[in-house]
């Protein structure tokens, strides 16, 4: 199982590419839902990170798929 510190370091990995390198995409993370931990405590859920960086992973998958689409 990850630590929260690595699922930090592989958000802010994935979301420093996305801005580098999908600039269109990055402009629209802010709209992306996310609840960190829907508990008494609020604390940062290691199951909401995991959530989070699968959600970006497949916006960033379904760009790029639909990105080369629209070129060919």
């Amino acid at each position: 199982m990850k630590s929260l510190n690595k699922l930090m370091q592989d958000i802010i990995v994935l979301t420093t590419e996305i801005e580098t390198n999908y600039p269109e995409l990055y402009k629209n993370l802010e709209e992306t839902p996310i609840t960190i931990c829907d508990t008494k405590e609020k604390t940062i859920c290691l199951d909401d990170l995991k959530n989070y960086i699968e959600t970006l992973k497949s916006q960033l998958q379904h760009h790029i798929e639909t990105h080369k689409k629209s070129i060919t």
